[in-house]
Parts: structure tokens; C-alpha cells; sequence
């Protein structure tokens, strides 16, 4: 496996804009940053993310962000391809304040479902010998057994990354035709039947940075008058879809005891749930 070089801990800021505006964007971060080694061989520059997000049934993660918790954390495993041989990557994604701090670790494809099912995880699983993997997949298996999550929705988009040749210290991606699509199943397969575009046509532009706010930073956001935003992928797709896709619904018997079930789509148009007629 190639080196990882993520950025573990990082100030991350959000904009969105059009498509011609990101073209001439490019032109001024060519003179800071290099195109990654990922996107350099294809003729657009971008490279495909996909990415399929887990949450507990009542979708405990999402309101995290929907309630403006200052300290959050969304789980996801990410991957890029369809190659049996090629890793999946179990990823925290964690808010401190103002602060992202990620862990990941690599495992094989076959090891991914019994992982989901409880499992503690295996040396034998990792793709990687580096032992802060196998911290990450264990603080990713402890939290997703603490929350219960199951895989919710996947998330697809191409991504342009420019990196500094002097370090890691400074990133920035331009993610485009981000598309969801509610996945009750880790298929961890790339085709999508019936995605749905998140931001529309729009572009988003993330600088993230682990020190202080490169200047050049603050240059770009002025002359493209840029206007920082909340761009979550994945609170954005629910939102899109409709909680009433993913969510279980929460009822009551006769005797007044709760249970959960799946509410299918389609009942969920026609009329309010169980936990709007019980509050």
C-alpha cells in the first residue's frame, strides 16, 4: 500500500462555488501547490472518492451535526476502486471545537463484514503493519459497536487534490458531482442506480491546514470572494434524500412498550410517522 499521507489533525474551511470559477481557481493554486500524484495521469485532474457512511438506527451521528455539537465524529468506510486486492479504509472523522483530527486504518475487503458484525479486529485483517492502523481500526471498532451503526448511505464524488512539496502542512481539494445514495449493506461495490446530486452542480473547495492560515490562503479567499460555508457530504445527502429513506421509525405497542421497525419509503410519503403521532 502506498504511503499514507492524510493529514491527521487539521483546521478545515469550506466553500462552495461554480464550476468556471474552480477552473480559473486552479491557475492561482498552481503556483503554491502541486497536483497529487493520484489526480496527475487523468486528463481532469480528479481522481473518484467513495465513501459509505455508518450511524446508529436513529441516526445518532447525523443530529450530531444537526444540533451543532461542538464535539463530533462521523464514521465511514472510504475506498476507491472495485479491485478485490484494493484496501477498505475504516475512518474516523472527528470535530474538536474547530479542530478535524481523522484516524484510519486499512483493512482486506473480506475482513470488512465481520468487523461490522462485532468482531474485534486481527492483525490478519490489516493491509498495513504500522501500528497506528491498528489503534485507528480499534477506536473505529469501539465506537461503532458504542453507537450500534450500520451502514447508512454512500457517497461518491471526484475529487482534485493539490499538496505542498515542502510537507503536509497545507492541502486543497476541489470535490465535484458529489452523489448519494441511501446503502442499508456494505456492498463496497463503486456503481451507484439510483444516486442523486447533493450540491447540484456546484464545486467544493476545502483548504485545510495543520499551522497558521497561509497567507496566499487569505489572498485566494479574497480575490474569488469566497464566503466560508457548512458543506457536510453526508448530513447534506440525508437531507437531500430524506431522513424518512434511512431512518427506523419509533412506535409503541398496546401496552405502551417501544419497539423500532422499518418504515418503508413509500409509507413514509404518504403520511407522518409513528414518532410524530407518539411524542
Amino acid at each position: 500500500m502506498a504511503e499514507d499521507k492524510m493529514q491527521q489533525q487539521r483546521f478545515e474551511l469550506k466553500y462552495l462555488v461554480k464550476e468556471d470559477v474552480a477552473r480559473v481557481m486552479r491557475d492561482f493554486v498552481s503556483s503554491h501547490l502541486e497536483i497529487d500524484e493520484y489526480g496527475a495521469t487523468q486528463p481532469n485532474f480528479s481522481y473518484p472518492v467513495h465513501s459509505l457512511y455508518l450511524d446508529s438506527e436513529d441516526l445518532f451521528l447525523y443530529q450530531g451535526t444537526i444540533n451543532g455539537d461542538r464535539n463530533r465524529y462521523k464514521l465511514r468506510l472510504r475506498f476507491y476502486d472495485d479491485r478485490r486486492e484494493a484496501p477498505i479504509f475504516c475512518e474516523i472523522k472527528r470535530r474538536m471545537n474547530s479542530i478535524i483530527v481523522k484516524q484510519r486504518g486499512g483493512v482486506r475487503r473480506d475482513a470488512v463484514d465481520r468487523l461490522l458484525a462485532g468482531h474485534w479486529p486481527d492483525p490478519s485483517d490489516m493491509v498495513s503493519q504500522d501500528p497506528r492502523q491498528m489503534v485507528a481500526l480499534q477506536n473505529f471498532c469501539r465506537l461503532l459497536h458504542q453507537v450500534r451503526a450500520k451502514p447508512k448511505m454512500h457517497i461518491a464524488y471526484l475529487r482534485e487534490a493539490w499538496i505542498s512539496s515542502q510537507g503536509n502542512s497545507v492541502r486543497l481539494t476541489m470535490d465535484r458531482e458529489v452523489r448519494c445514495e441511501p446503502e442499508p449493506v456494505a456492498r463496497l461495490n463503486t456503481r451507484m442506480d439510483e444516486s442523486v446530486l447533493v450540491f447540484d452542480r456546484e464545486v467544493i473547495v476545502e483548504l485545510k491546514f495543520t499551522n497558521r492560515f497561509p497567507d496566499w490562503f487569505k489572498e485566494l479567499v479574497r480575490v474569488f470572494g469566497l464566503r466560508q460555508c457548512g458543506a457536510a457530504k453526508y448530513v447534506e445527502a440525508v437531507a437531500r434524500v430524506g431522513e424518512h429513506r434511512i431512518l427506523r421509525t419509533i412506535g409503541w405497542n398496546e401496552t405502551g412498550t417501544k419497539f423500532r421497525e422499518y418504515q418503508p419509503a413509500a409509507e413514509a410519503a404518504d403520511g407522518p410517522s409513528d414518532r410524530q403521532n407518539n411524542p
